[in-house]
């Protein structure tokens, strides 16, 4: 018998994993194997335990679920990856893509849709919901007529982190800590997060932060 798809899951709500892996463990060809409540704890744990297939929730806290995607493409390329999220949303989808998943599944339908996501991931071959494929034909079709590419990101990966953790409420001395980088270094990337979003203070960071979905209201 082929051994069963070993699975890291990852997000902050406790009773959302229970659900989830219930779903997971009672299929013959998954298991879980290492849960996570945070997406920095995912990507140590996935280095760690190098799990097949990593699922994860996008708001989540320290590093976001495609944070963390990008992160682990980049150090465990063999590592399949879907993306778990209540949001039904273009943005998010998109940038999942560019992040390195092989698909996004809804929390709404993951009953229905997960187990079949995963398998799909497993074969390398990318999963989408109904309105994900709709989007991406949408968009694929608009660039393709106007001859663009994909858009560029606003915002570094590095800005996104310092981003992130100056919304949730941390010092510059604490991102610094996290990120080891010097506290000199994380001001410099507020200062051009500032300039690049045309944003004067933490608060209207915060809001952006929220409305990017890198944090949770």
């Amino acid at each position: 018998m082929t051994a069963p798809t070993r699975i890291l899951l990852a997000d902050d709500h406790a009773l959302v994993r229970r659900g989830v892996r219930l779903i997971l463990d009672s299929e013959p060809d998954l298991t879980v194997v290492a849960e996570a409540g945070d997406g920095a704890e995912a990507v140590a744990l996935a280095r760690a335990e190098q799990p097949d297939l990593a699922v994860l929730d996008i708001a989540m806290p320290r590093l976001t679920g495609l944070q963390a995607a990008r992160e682990l493409s980049r150090t465990l390329p063999g590592l399949r990856i879907l993306i778990l999220t209540m949001y039904d949303n273009e943005q998010f989808f998109f940038e999942a893509l560019r992040a390195g998943a092989n698909g996004y599944v809804l929390k709404s339908v993951a009953d229905r849709d997960l187990v079949e996501a995963c398998r799909a991931a497993m074969r390398d071959e990318p999963f989408l919901y109904p309105g994900a494929v709709t989007a991406l034909i949408r968009d694929y079709l608009d660039r393709a007529a106007r001859g663009e590419g994909l858009p560029a990101r606003t915002i570094t990966e590095r800005e996104e982190q310092v981003l992130k953790l100056v919304a949730e409420g941390h010092s510059s001395k604490e991102i610094a800590q996290m990120l080891f980088i010097s506290a000199k270094t994380v001001e410099r990337h507020r200062a051009n997060l500032m300039q690049k979003l045309g944003m004067r203070d933490r608060l209207e960071l915060t809001r952006y932060a929220i409305r990017a979905g890198l944090i949770e209201p």
